[in-house]
């Protein structure tokens, strides 16, 4: 498993970010109306950011090998990495989604339904990026560290 690459996670919002924008157009040009965004996708991706938090901290003295904890078994690790990784992944798809619709709906602010829709928006893209953030700290716990300098068996030193 190779580490997630920031290039990466900004491909997938700068794309996500043009649909959520279109999504918006679309709507608006096809059906005359404003997006509804509900508060409860801002609340569960807050949430979802918590969650993976709270496993990083609560994992992180086991990854570690800290004195009196009990370490994490390799295939806890490995999951919790592909956890991180899904994560990031898929909270960069949806922070730049909700970001699109928040931008796309600033000109509409000074209507009640165009401002609680980017309101809403925006809190969903501020928890989405709270979960990259979580996500990509746990991934960054359950890496391995390198063998020692002297170690002519690790390939992965140049």
């Amino acid at each position: 498993m190779q580490p997630t690459r920031v290039r990466m996670l900004a491909a997938l919002a700068i794309l996500s970010g043009a649909v959520g924008w279109g999504v918006v157009q679309i709507v608006d040009s096809w059906l005359g109306r404003v997006v509804p965004v509900p508060w409860l996708a801002a609340a569960a991706l807050w949430l979802f950011a918590g969650a993976v938090a709270y496993w990083a901290i609560s994992s992180r003295p086991r990854l570690r090998h800290e004195p009196g904890s009990k370490p994490m078994p390799p295939i806890v690790a490995a999951r919790t990495a592909a956890l991180g990784m899904a994560a990031s992944r898929i909270g960069t798809l949806v922070m730049g989604f909700y970001a699109g619709i928040a931008v796309a709906m600033a000109p509409r602010l000074a209507t009640p339904s165009g401002s609680q829709s980017f309101w809403a928006a925006s809190a969903a893209a501020l928890g989405a990026l709270a979960l990259v953030a979580a996500a990509l700290w746990l991934e960054h716990l359950c890496r391995l560290p390198l063998g020692p300098p002297d170690d002519p068996s690790d390939e992965r030193r140049p």
